[in-house]
């Protein structure tokens, strides 16, 4: 058992790396649609290949193994008495799954040259992972000593400063 939470942390760590470049990964595909022939095409097709590369060989098996990992460490520390703190951590992995599940969508939509989603609804997306990590981390770290009101007031101005971010990044790249 000791060594499940490391390779908990090690396989969190691969997921989220995965999710973050995925969405970069989208970008770069959607943004390759304005390119002329034949780079367009190439660009398209090699964004399919490392997309497919990295959601069913890193991503996918990280989030399956971090699950399999953390429910093993909940039910080896736990059992059936689950503290308040970490069921918050699991409906926000919960809406991390969800986030993933969607990013699937996404995927398949390019795998099939269907561009629905612009580029910079895109980095707004990727933005969202970002708000999960620091949500997750924040209530596994200081657990039961920061009030949920006072964490969701965090999360949600963390969300509405990175999404400002977003935007004067789009505004000084456009000019």
């Amino acid at each position: 058992m000791t060594y499940i939470l490391p390779l908990h942390i090690i396989f969190v760590v691969t997921w989220f790396a995965g999710l973050f470049y995925i969405v970069r990964l989208f970008i770069y595909h959607t943004e390759a649609e304005k390119k002329p022939e034949p780079e367009k095409t190439i660009l398209q097709n090699q964004f399919k290949v490392m997309e497919k590369r990295l959601w069913y060989g890193i991503t996918w098996p990280s989030a399956i193994i971090t699950y399999i990992l953390g429910f093993t460490l909940i039910w080896s520390r736990y059992g059936f008495s689950v503290p308040a703190w970490l069921l918050i951590k699991l409906i926000f992995i919960f809406g991390l799954t969800l986030y993933q599940i969607q990013n699937q969508v996404i995927f398949k939509r390019l795998q099939k040259d269907v561009i629905t989603w612009s580029s910079v609804r895109l980095r707004m997306w990727n933005e969202l992972a970002t708000v999960f990590l620091a949500a997750i981390v924040f209530i596994v770290t200081l657990k039961d000593t920061i009030s949920f009101l006072w964490g969701v007031i965090g999360i949600l101005i963390f969300g509405f400063v990175l999404w400002a971010a977003v935007k004067i990044y789009r505004n000084a790249r456009e000019k």
